[in-house]
């Protein structure tokens, strides 16, 4: 039998803090994955999950930005110690500071650097793909789509989808209206 051990997210978020990597695995079993998320100084896309999220904001605040099925953007503020649940397939970008931590839960989000984030998702199936769009700032327009199986969050896939995004001015560049979306700053 597995032995059961209960986990510190104050240790956790504290651990992160100190890392280069912002994102700590708690646990990635069959069938469930739970990691806390670091805010990132820059956040910019959208993300499509394949299955359910629920979002707990450890420290700091988040604005966890969505699509609506017509295309509208709205913001849901998600305070220290509260909790959001994002259906599956729900466009959404988390965005909070770098001093917040944010707890996330799926069936396997933007903030600043100083905020966390607790995840529970299910982990993905082997035919399941995570999609993350970008958008233009100026018009709205569609920039760019990149599709992936995300297997192993420890391999930090939204840094690798972000590195790709930003690599190549042309994916940065609006067919609509011609904006370059700028590399983030640091």
């Amino acid at each position: 039998m597995t032995e059961l051990k209960a986990v510190s997210l104050a240790e956790v978020s504290e651990g992160i803090r100190k890392s280069v990597k912002p994102v700590s695995i708690l646990w990635q079993a069959p069938d469930t994955i739970a990691f806390v998320a670091r805010g990132r100084r820059h956040r910019s896309e959208f993300h499509s999950d394949p299955s359910d999220e629920v979002m707990y904001m450890i420290k700091g605040e988040m604005n966890l930005h969505y699509l609506t099925p017509e295309g509208a953007e709205k913001v849901a503020l998600v305070r220290e110690g509260e909790i959001i649940y994002c259906p599956a397939g729900v466009r959404h970008s988390p965005r909070f500071s770098p001093d917040s931590f944010l707890l996330v839960l799926e069936r396997s989000p933007r903030f600043s650097p100083d905020s966390f984030l607790l995840v529970l998702e299910r982990k993905r199936r082997s035919e399941e793909r995570d999609r993350f769009f970008w958008y233009c700032e100026k018009c709205h327009a569609q920039l760019y789509e990149a599709v992936r199986h995300v297997a192993d969050y420890r391999e930090d896939p939204v840094s690798r989808v972000y590195e790709e995004f930003y690599s190549e001015e042309s994916r940065r560049t609006c067919g609509r209206c011609g904006h370059v979306t700028p590399r983030p700053s640091g």
